[in-house]
């Protein structure tokens, strides 16, 4: 008890009525209670117990107070205890009512409130559920993620991190000093940069970085089955660049492009072709800076509640304004990969699946790739066991084989314990050889095994074929063999798949039931005449970079158009020169056409059969 507490009831005690006043409070407990009612009430010395707490705890060096206090008073305390504490529990229970009603309102006027700004809450379910439920781990459109399964880890996302594991900091120091007389020069030759960015996640700017200029945004649309949608959205002045850019981008005219950027230096779509541009020219490092430039204002966009890494939160490849989104994204995971660092391109590769479960970029066909080459074997394991798709992972080719590498390697390393529920690897390769035969003789040509008896192997019957009748799984085999042929260069994994494929040889000579059986279920999953994945193209998932001579390069800087266009002023002739013969073909070099025409702007346009040959103006 305070001695501060005990004055307080003396100090009361002195301005009663001197007829109130006895020797002992249990011969004055009528009149106490009668005296409630009135204005000079006696108050309890219990409910200032309760109510000075915590000054006891603050008070303890006024003890001896407190003892000369209750020398005074002792005697008068004893014979109250019994009733006063009576009276102090029913307070107490009274005084606990009114704090629960006030907090009770306080929280529902908060629901109704967060409920307005569409932030999930229902208000219906009191505090118990104010922003306490967690939210549902979703994939997208009912498919569902169990246990997090594509929750991304921060810690990897990082590729100087990932270097530094794998060549040591003392490596990765000496070579970014190596780096700095280059910086230094650039430095002295431009204007130093002295502000403070953004904390981001994903990717952090360079240091001659400009500030972010807030040129767009992210909105929250909706909160569906506990997971938020948001959609990016632009200013007008970022609209205003956009309208240049694709005026630019009409006319063939990177000059322009490269005009906006000066301007607008995070204009997503021009910074995007910009790195196209670099990575055409050779110039890896200068498209992959692009890229980082590009995916840095996109994080630096996103909306308050969007946090991806946790898997909640859904940016849908439908609406335009994202579609830049997931570009970037899929060009930072491949530069990753080239630069060795596998685990941060699965980290990013799991972002781009959870982000929209319809997977516009086909991150679900090099996920398995990644997490070999970061020998997450456990984790790939469990990934396909809990993903939620319209299809078996196992069915795909790419998990086909590469489950079955990986079983391969946690039998090596002795991990799987339970022998007697899992499938062992050659049993699991003997069905990968089954159900996809065709794999084989691209692998042979595409690694290449040059070994004599790959020679035996791809000219038997069964491992002849190069199609397998469906447009859809040749695209996806081609797709597979395209990124994951490295793998099988290792020596292990070649003599397994030699052995095996000698197996399943002499087991055709015998019984060919069982490959009948396997060619059912091929067609039955891949039962449509038409190529389901043809909006995923094969070089995308290629580790060669694609180079275009300079002499061709200049065609896509300076396009003899765009000097026409400016060269005459009325409309007519305008409209003539939009409808100038395309360029031609002819007589170029096939490669420079072939990377051409995969720059977005350029078209060799249509000619009907009776038209005759036009001179090529270029």
């Amino acid at each position: 008890m305070s001695a501060r507490a005990l004055r307080k009831v003396l100090e009361q005690q002195q301005q009663q009525p001197a007829n109130n006043h006895t020797t002992n409070f249990s011969d004055d407990d009528d009149e106490s209670q009668s005296s409630s009612d009135s204005s000079h009430r006696l108050i309890n010395p219990f409910d200032l117990l309760n109510e000075h707490q915590q000054e006891d705890e603050q008070d303890q060096d006024d003890s001896s107070d407190v003892n000369n206090v209750n020398k005074d008073i002792g005697t008068n305390f004893s014979s109250s205890n019994q009733k006063s504490k009576s009276n102090n529990k029913s307070k107490k229970k009274k005084k606990k009512t009114k704090e629960l009603s006030s907090r009770n309102g306080d929280v529902s006027s908060l629901d109704i409130l967060l409920e307005d700004l569409s932030f999930g809450v229902d208000s219906s379910g009191g505090q118990n559920r104010l922003l306490n439920t967690k939210p549902e781990n979703v994939n997208g459109g009912g498919k569902r993620c169990a246990n997090h399964v594509l929750q991304v880890d921060s810690r990897f996302l990082s590729a100087d991190n990932e270097l530094r594991r794998i060549f040591g900091s003392k490596v990765v120091s000496s070579f970014e000093k190596s780096n700095q007389a280059g910086s230094s020069r650039q430095n002295r030759s431009g204007r130093r940069v002295n502000h403070s960015y953004r904390k981001t996640i994903i990717i952090s700017p360079s240091e001659h970085s400009p500030r972010w200029d807030g040129s767009f945004s992210m909105e929250l649309l909706e909160n569906k089955n506990g997971c938020n949608y948001f959609r990016y959205v632009h200013s007008s002045s970022y609209s205003l660049a956009q309208r240049q850019f694709e005026a630019a981008k009409a006319t063939h005219d990177l000059n322009s492009i490269a005009n906006i950027l000066l301007h607008h230096p995070y204009h997503i779509d021009s910074l995007i072709t910009l790195a196209e541009y670099f990575k055409f020219s050779g110039d890896l490092q200068m498209s992959a800076d692009a890229t980082a430039k590009a995916l840095y204002a996109l994080e630096c966009a996103w909306h308050p509640l969007f946090t991806p890494l946790q898997v909640n939160c859904q940016l849908k490849y439908e609406h335009e304004t994202n579609k830049p989104f997931f570009t970037t994204l899929f060009s930072h995971m491949k530069n990753m990969d080239r630069r060795g660092c596998h685990r941060s391109a699965l980290e990013i590769c799991k972002l781009l699946l959870s982000l929209d479960s319809d997977d516009p970029t086909g991150a679900l066909f090099c996920i398995d790739y990644f997490s070999l080459r970061a020998e997450e074997y456990k984790w790939l394991e469990r990934f396909s066991e809990e993903y939620c798709s319209d299809n078996s992972l196992w069915l795909y080719p790419n998990f086909t084989y590469s489950l079955t590498i990986c079983r391969f390697y946690l039998e090596r390393e002795e991990q799987i314990k339970e022998a007697e529920t899992k499938a062992k690897s050659n049993d699991l390769m003997k069905q990968a050889l089954l159900l996809y035969p065709s794999v084989v003789k691209k692998l042979v040509v595409k690694v290449p095994l040059k070994e004599r008896v790959w020679s035996k192997i791809i000219n038997h019957s069964f491992f002849q074929k190069d199609e397998t009748g469906s447009e859809s799984l040749d695209h996806l085999i081609n797709i597979y063999v395209e990124k994951s042929y490295l793998i099988w260069r290792l020596p292990e994994l070649h003599n397994f798949l030699k052995d095996t494929a000698l197996s399943v040889m002499e087991k055709m000579e015998i019984n060919q039931s069982e490959a009948r059986d396997w060619a059912c279920v091929r067609k039955e999953v891949f039962a449509s005449d038409k190529n389901e994945y043809s909006y995923l193209m094969v070089s995308d998932f290629s580790d060669s970079t694609p180079t275009i001579p300079p002499e061709n390069l200049q065609n896509f800087i300076n396009d003899p158009r765009l000097e026409e266009l400016h060269n005459n002023a009325n409309q007519e002739n305008i409209a003539a020169v939009a409808r100038a013969p395309p360029r031609e073909v002819a007589n170029r070099n096939p490669l420079a056409v072939l990377f051409e025409s995969m720059l977005p702007w350029v078209d060799y346009g249509t000619r009907e059969e009776n038209d005759p040959p036009q001179d090529n103006e270029d």
